[in-house]
């Protein structure tokens, strides 16, 4: 009760402050309206106004909820309105996009500690990549890919691994430099060869740090296969429902498809912390 009480007096204030900036922002529109019809509101009328408009500026919470829960489970996972469909258009995407962008990072990072050439020249390029906008190199990938025939899902999953592999990176350079000096000594008196060292040390001593990373990297990844759908007017995934519901002014819908993308985000994150637990565990690590 202690931790959860916590978290419910966060999530009462967040609901109380999105109330209140639903009616003060929602508000224009039933002026206008009562100010057509010659009417003056009050306020005890003016909050149900706000709370239930067909396209609000800012959607109400229940609104949201009543949406996301239509969507999900009021409709076949076939249709084309479902959030099902499209979340798992995003996520596969996602998830190829997170297994290469994965793959990536843990080869880098194998060569970074063996080759100081590599530590000297990737590392530093793989860094700057990252300055680089995602929303300016995405549209130059897609168009790129097209022009040489590749299209559908592996466009959105390089994306995705863009996104992904520098965290990885990160996580998994740091873990397997940090063995310290003495343990390394040890397996030097044991006259382990590199490979040895590698296998009994660094790499069970990088997994605390790689899981870390991976929760990172598999939310990037989701982000990344949505802004993939951005620029191509994809017709499915998550991002296809962002797209839809701003050309026809749907910000119930748009703001379904958003907590839609952050429950398939935490989702994800827990079956990574789940397989981090397992792991660690079976190699007697302590969490």
């Amino acid at each position: 009760m202690n931790r959860v009480l916590p978290v419910l007096t966060v999530i009462g204030v967040i609901v109380a402050v999105w109330y209140a900036a639903t009616v003060w922002m929602n508000r224009t529109w039933v002026y206008d309206q009562a100010a057509r019809d010659g009417v003056e509101v009050s306020f005890a009328q003016l909050v149900p106004a706000t709370l239930n408009q067909e396209r609000p500026v800012l959607p109400a919470p229940h609104q949201v909820v009543t949406e996301l829960v239509k969507s999900t489970f009021g409709m076949k996972v076939t249709s084309k309105k479902s959030l099902v469909y499209h979340g798992w258009v995003t996520l596969s995407a996602t998830l190829l996009g997170f297994a290469i962008g994965t793959g990536a990072g843990v080869l880098l990072a194998v060569g970074i500690i063996h080759n100081r050439a590599m530590d000297l020249s990737v590392m530093p390029w793989a860094i700057a990549s990252q300055t680089i906008p995602i929303l300016a190199i995405a549209p130059m990938i897609i168009v790129v890919l097209n022009s040489i025939g590749v299209q559908g899902l592996l466009p959105k999953a390089i994306i995705s691994a863009y996104l992904s592999f520098f965290p990885v990176v990160v996580g998994m350079v740091k873990g397997l430099r940090s063995p310290d000096a003495m343990q390394l000594d040890l397996l030097r008196t044991y006259n382990a060869t590199g490979s040895e060292t590698f296998a009994k040390l660094r790499l069970p001593s990088s997994m605390p740090y790689l899981f870390t990373s991976l929760k990172v990297g598999i939310a990037a990844s989701l982000v990344g296969a949505i802004v993939g759908e951005l620029p191509t007017g994809a017709v499915a995934g998550l991002g296809a429902r962002l797209l839809s519901g701003s050309y026809y002014g749907q910000t119930v819908q748009i703001w379904a498809a958003l907590f839609a993308a952050a429950l398939v985000a935490a989702a994800l994150v827990a079956l990574v912390g789940v397989i981090e637990g397992r792991v660690l565990r079976r190699m007697g690590m302590a969490r």
